[in-house]
């Protein structure tokens, strides 16, 4: 979506800064703008040209009613399967950028092994668009808290890695297309040693 009107929080939310991923807090009365509204949260910059990353749940202090919420989590439900890993993967939106990290080329790998107990292990790897973003732990908990939602996941581990380090052309064609790119934008880049499109391993 494109910037709101100003909003004036009607109380104090905690916040985390973009792009260091600082924790903190923004008082009763701040105006603010809402950014963008996808995935878990919003993003939203001050007059002053801060932006911060508000939480789904903080929807009262912009004065947004339930139905105004961003995207929450869904919990899937049926059989286990790796579409289903790769579709909450899929909900997950860098805070700066909107589209998701599959489309931004920032996933990695995706590993899938069964447990011995019962169920499944999903390992991630992704990376950040700049190494110094401070958002790396932010997104890497939004990844974690949505992949161990889904039925038959018994572990999620999520690695940040900066080796290969990313290059716009890793991102889909469909994330050029959004974000006003040509379709080759990038694509001198070398590739990382992983499949451009869906890079997912089942054991069986």
């Amino acid at each position: 979506m494109g910037a709101s009107g100003s909003i004036t929080l009607s109380r104090a939310c905690e916040v985390i800064e973009i792009p260091s991923g600082i924790r903190g807090t923004l008082p009763a009365g701040a105006i603010v703008r809402i950014m963008q509204s996808l995935g878990s949260g919003y993003t939203v910059a001050t007059d002053h040209g801060y932006m911060y990353r508000v939480a789904a749940e903080d929807t009262d202090a912009l004065g947004l009613s339930n139905s105004a919420r961003a995207q929450a989590p869904v919990v899937q439900e049926g059989a286990f399967s790796d579409q289903m890993v790769w579709d909450q993967l899929k909900t997950v939106y860098d805070p700066e950028i909107p589209v998701n990290i599959v489309d931004l080329g920032l996933v990695y790998s995706c590993d899938i092994a069964p447990l011995e107990q019962g169920g499944n292990r999903v390992r991630i790897k992704m990376s950040m668009t700049a190494p110094g973003c401070g958002m790396g732990n932010v997104l890497k908990a939004d990844v974690e808290s949505k992949l161990s939602r889904l039925p038959g996941v018994k572990g999620v581990h999520v690695e940040v890695v900066f080796d290969p380090p990313w290059h716009p052309g890793l991102m889909s064609d469909a994330a050029k297309l959004q974000l006003g790119f040509d379709l080759d934008y990038g694509v001198t880049h070398a590739s990382p040693p992983i499949y451009g499109e869906k890079k997912v391993i089942v054991h069986n």
